[in-house]
């Protein structure tokens, strides 16, 4: 008789890391579905989460650990044991600290609830540079809601599922998905809420709005003004609200009185009459309305700005803490409970700067800045950075312009990826240290926060098929193998969970029946009067943040009208649809049939005097990279602008699906790598200019 087990985790198909339900036969994976214990979600997974199972079988992936033999980037191998991988990188890295110093490795990552296992080995190993992937994502979100509430995006969480109306920035809510996100969203539209979709092109998220405002590309900054400016010439803010909780509502005030609907409609393309309406629909609504003040949104140099007013059009409306608004997320401490342990013991602090300036030389900066890291890497200022680990993200297909990067490589002494998949950083590394999939191992242990604070856990649903290793096991072993051994004392998660747990009065077993531990029974709600915790100086919402303005940055920015595209190009604009994640899954034998290759969104009128119609062959370029790629035609994209969608291009001949397919939006970001939004730090990925022609 077969053997079955269900295992509750956590999916790793995306950033998202849905809860998940794995059905398991006699050591195989047979079904994946949602956590039916996680009413959010319930059963439903998303395209890439049933996709799982074709990783674990897929052999296109490193199955055992690597050296490089030939130059970088020549595909020579060697397969190597574990033992002689680890004593390998150990030695480099042990080389590298005695003649630079701890300070010159730096490991940057995807980010998560995953990381502190990585941000406490490079603490042991006395270095500061730690980075996550955030500059090509949220960061100038994160800093844009810091200098008004004083902590990032994440403190505050949006419940759709209640809300009246929401309102999208390029939110492509329904195609870049969360699955619970995208539930509550639909449930929301079933009782009533409406949608305003603002972008450039259309998407599936847009075919489900109420309106959908084709925006001139770059002007997000020009609109949220003349909205905020329509909202208090006519009275229509929550006065008790910004009276209570908001300091420099005059500033604000004044600073747009000259930015009318009148003048933004030529600045956007939205007919100024629209605005007028639309702020009576959402004042109407309000508080229960959502602006989304963005997930990704490194694309302009202004992006801290468009995200800032963007908050504060939620503020201006009262949407704060009230059903169908912006909620605080609460952790264990607002349940008055006690939260995990740190991982590692008696980690020395690390009192040197940071090698991209965050927090000094860009003072107003917290999240780390990748780009910066890598132009330390180039230049050796602030100091030399002489080894490189890529942690289950891969800068050649999500920052700009790879072939700088590559060039930036050639100052590294040591590059080490570790990762499920070949990347396209990997193809250039020295050492490659395979990690066993999400379905194959288990993690530390999060904290989950919201309205209903917790614990949740990803568990190994079966051990590694192949010669693969966990991250947290990687990372502890390479400690020891220098000496750090003494502030990891694990030998096995179960070691790790145990040391998280201690204290908190939640147990391992605790996890087995619904794989998270919720702390509270019901839902945790601040006074709305008077308990509302930000973290300003002030404990108010801060119109004016001193912190920018010391670092020379003015808290409000005269709004500058975009460039427009010189004759013959087009500003570029990429995206995703729901069925791939950032390109990582383009060789993926489920997913990969339904996507081979990437076509040009452009604009119908704008086409047709070129001469293409949809179908066509053209050919896009920029600097030296130069492809051909179909054409679509269509009047749902904006005439300054194309559209692709990301992650193609793929140019590791071992991911024979994904390999030479389709056009690598990345390499068309040529000299992008060090053009970045100064206030809020993301990489300004379209402030690119592409041309497009017939293909001959």
């Amino acid at each position: 008789m077969a053997e079955t087990k269900v295992v509750y985790s956590i999916c790793g198909m995306c950033a998202v890391r849905c809860p998940i339900m794995v059905e398991v036969e006699d050591g195989k994976v047979t079904w994946i579905s949602g956590n039916p214990h996680d009413a959010g979600i319930g059963t439903g997974l998303c395209a890439k989460g049933v996709a799982g199972r074709s990783v674990l079988y897929d052999t296109e992936r490193p199955l055992s650990p690597m050296i490089r033999e030939g130059e970088r980037g020549s595909g020579k191998w060697r397969t190597v044991s574990w033992d002689e991988a680890l004593d390998y990188v150990a030695e480099k890295l042990r080389e590298i600290i005695d003649n630079y110093g701890g300070r010159a490795i730096l490991l940057s990552d995807r980010g998560g609830p995953f990381v502190e296992i990585r941000k406490a080995f490079m603490q042991a190993l006395g270095s500061p540079n730690y980075c996550n992937h955030d500059v090509t994502c949220g960061i100038s979100v994160n800093h844009a809601a810091m200098s008004l509430f004083g902590f990032g995006r994440t403190g505050f969480s949006y419940d759709y599922k209640n809300a009246k109306h929401v309102v999208l920035y390029g939110r492509n809510m329904l195609e870049s998905i969360k699955v619970k996100t995208a539930r509550a969203m639909i449930d929301g539209l079933a009782k009533g809420a409406k949608i305003t979709y603002i972008d450039p092109r259309f998407s599936v998220t847009a075919s489900k709005a109420h309106r959908w405002w084709q925006i001139r590309p770059g002007t997000d900054y020009a609109l949220n003004l003349a909205l905020i400016h329509i909202l208090i010439k006519e009275g229509l803010y929550d006065k008790a609200f910004v009276s209570r909780w908001v300091e420099g509502f005059e500033y604000l005030a004044n600073f747009v009185k000259p930015y009318t609907p009148e003048w933004a409609e030529k600045e956007t393309g939205i007919p100024a009459q629209e605005m007028y309406l639309f702020c009576q629909e959402v004042a109407k609504d309000a508080p229960h309305v959502i602006f989304h003040g963005g997930w990704m949104r490194a694309r302009y140099r202004q992006a801290f700005y468009e995200a800032r007013t963007t908050y504060i059009l939620n503020v201006l409306l009262g949407a704060i803490e009230v059903p169908g608004g912006l909620v605080f997320v609460k952790g264990p401490g607002d349940a008055g409970k006690k939260g995990l342990n740190k991982i590692g013991v008696n980690l020395p602090k690390v009192e040197e700067k940071r090698a991209d300036g965050a927090g000094w030389k860009y003072p107003h900066i917290k999240t780390p800045l990748l780009h910066r890291a890598l132009e330390a890497i180039k230049t050796g200022d602030p100091y030399p950075i002489k080894a490189y680990f890529v942690h289950r993200h891969d800068p050649l297909l999500g920052l700009p312009d790879p072939e700088a990067q590559i060039e930036i490589y050639k100052n590294l002494d040591l590059l080490v990826v570790c990762d499920i998949n070949w990347s396209e950083t990997s193809w250039w590394a020295d050492v490659i240290l395979p990690e066993c999939t999400y379905l194959e191992r288990s993690d530390i242990i999060a904290t989950q926060k919201g309205l209903k604070p917790g614990f949740r856990r990803r568990k190994a649903a079966i051990s590694p098929m192949y010669n693969t290793r966990p991250g947290w096991w990687i990372y502890i072993q390479l400690a020891k193998r220098l000496g750090k051994g003494e502030h990891f004392p694990y030998e096995t998660i179960e070691d790790i969970w145990q040391a998280q747990l201690e204290g908190t009065g939640v147990s391992i077993e605790d996890f087995e029946a619904k794989g998270s531990v919720t702390l509270v029974d019901k839902p945790i709600w601040f006074d709305r009067e008077n308990g509302l915790p930000f973290k300003t100086p002030s404990g108010k919402i801060e119109i004016v943040s001193q912190k920018w303005e010391e670092a020379g940055y003015p808290s409000l920015k005269e709004y500058e009208s975009p460039e427009a595209p010189p004759e013959g190009r087009f500003r570029l604009l990429f995206g995703r649809v729901a069925y791939q994640t950032h390109g990582m899954w383009m060789n993926n034998p489920a997913l990969h049939p339904y996507l081979k290759e990437n076509i040009l969104w452009i604009n119908k009128d704008v086409a047709a005097k070129m001469g293409l119609k949809t179908g066509d062959l053209a050919e896009v370029a920029n600097g030296s990279y130069r492809k051909k790629i179909r054409v679509f035609a269509t009047e749902l994209i904006h005439p300054e602008a194309v559209f692709m969608l990301h992650g193609f291009g793929h140019t590791v001949p071992y991911q024979s699906r994904a390999y030479q397919k389709g056009v690598a939006d990345q390499r068309l970001e040529v000299g992008l790598l060090d053009v970045f939004d100064p206030a809020g730090g993301a990489s300004a990925l379209c402030e690119c200019f592409v041309e497009v022609k017939p293909a001959s």
